[in-house]
């Protein structure tokens, strides 16, 4: 039996190398004679470079940039055998890097990341894979910009500070030293549709959780709406770009990539599972086992989890996901509600083509223990069904 275990990480508990190992664990008690192929996966967030070092032939790199608040940090990124750099935007411009009382999407920079572009630029890279997710930023990716080289300046020709707040005072954008980006394939994998703008945009879905107040929130969506109104008007990019899907990640970052580095985006899943071969790797599996730390409403939206499900489906590859925990809507063999029908995303969600779904959280327990325990619950839910594929293989005969 050729068993492909690939799992997403459980935020804040288990990377995905580590959920990899625990079900391995749990399931090798009980078929110990099975062929195992361990196959981490993200979605294009945090975790994406160090997933893509477990399958891929490169080594790391530490540089140093600057983090939100243009602090001196160390950032690292993957450059692959074959000139690809991975980069996460985290490292430079993530939430983690601040300080509950230190978030300030007003002032906030994504400067560190066009740093890390142009190190990969000036060690040979000539892909550069980027995953968007987790930034403490609402700049729509002008930090990153002016550290390759491009000016924005204000009425009177001056730099504008750093954050987007002072977006709303864009006056003019100057190019002509933009670092030469025409040789360099840019590819953005994300896993978020918003467009730059609106109620649906990059300010009114992410500031609040990056520490905007809902009046900085209507003035960052302000500001942001300018400086596309600017962009536009100096024929850098089309009106369609900022309402591209996407365009609203990482606080904007989406816009400003596509917009000034020809960058291609895609949905996260696809392009990871694309880099690792999963389609591939199906195709002699005989059973997959993925999961992640919560299963519900947005795992049917581009997610790991279901991802890997329709595509074993496809494959004719029954698939069992192993979850911290599950939403209660969640049913594999009866209808949702009316009430939950309601929504297209709890539509989407209950239709998700799983033959097994199991919570691994073995008991009621404070936060801290549970997240501490992940690993152990992990192993201990695998083996569990491990056992009941067995009998039932038993009784079959």
């Amino acid at each position: 039996m050729n068993i492909l275990i690939a799992p997403d990480s459980f935020k804040e508990s288990l990377d995905a190398i580590g959920v990899c190992r625990a079900i391995q664990e749990g399931f090798s008690q009980v078929y110990p004679e099975a062929n195992y192929t361990l196959l981490p996966l993200a979605d294009g967030g945090e975790g994406t470079s160090e997933v893509l070092s477990y399958v891929l032939d490169g080594q790391w790199r530490e540089i140093d940039v600057h983090d939100p608040l243009m602090r001196a940090i160390t950032a690292k990124y993957l450059l692959t055998a074959d000139a690809t750099a991975v980069i996460e935007i985290a490292e430079a411009c993530g939430l983690h890097l601040l300080a509950d009382h230190e978030r300030n999407p007003l002032i906030a920079s994504s400067y560190g990341v066009g740093e890390m572009i142009l190190d990969a630029i000036n060690q040979g890279a000539k892909q550069i894979l980027i995953g968007l997710g987790g930034s403490a930023t609402n700049d729509a990716g002008t930090g990153m910009l002016q550290a390759l080289g491009v000016k924005i300046l204000d009425a009177y020709g001056k730099l504008l500070p750093p954050g987007g707040a002072s977006l709303i005072h864009t006056h003019s954008i100057d190019r002509t030293a933009l670092h030469v980006l025409s040789d360099i394939k840019i590819t953005v994998a994300c896993d978020v549709t918003s467009p730059l703008c609106g109620s649906t945009g990059a300010s009114h879905v992410f500031a609040p959780q990056k520490g905007a107040t809902p009046e900085q929130v209507l003035s960052l969506d302000q500001a942001l709406s300018h400086f596309a109104d600017v962009c536009q008007t100096q024929s850098i990019c089309a009106d369609s770009c900022r309402v591209s899907a996407g365009a609203g990640a990482a606080g904007g970052l989406g816009f400003g990539l596509m917009a000034f580095c020809a960058a291609d985006l895609k949905s996260g899943f696809d392009t990871i599972a694309d880099a690792v071969a999963l389609d591939k790797h199906l195709t002699t599996a005989s059973l997959a086992i993925t999961g992640e730390g919560k299963l519900d409403s947005q795992t049917a939206m581009g997610k790991v989890a279901s991802g890997v499900a329709r595509q074993a489906r496809a494959h004719n590859v029954p698939v069992m996901a192993i979850c911290g925990s599950v939403d209660r809507h969640y049913s594999l063999h009866s209808k949702p509600s009316a009430s939950v029908c309601a929504d297209s995303n709890a539509k989407a969600f209950a239709m998700l083509p799983f033959d097994v779904v199991v919570p691994s959280i073995q008991k009621l327990d404070s936060l801290d223990k549970v997240m501490a325990e992940a690993y152990s619950n992990v192993a201990h839910t695998a083996y569990q069904l491990a056992v009941t594929l067995k009998i039932g293989q038993q009784l079959n005969l």
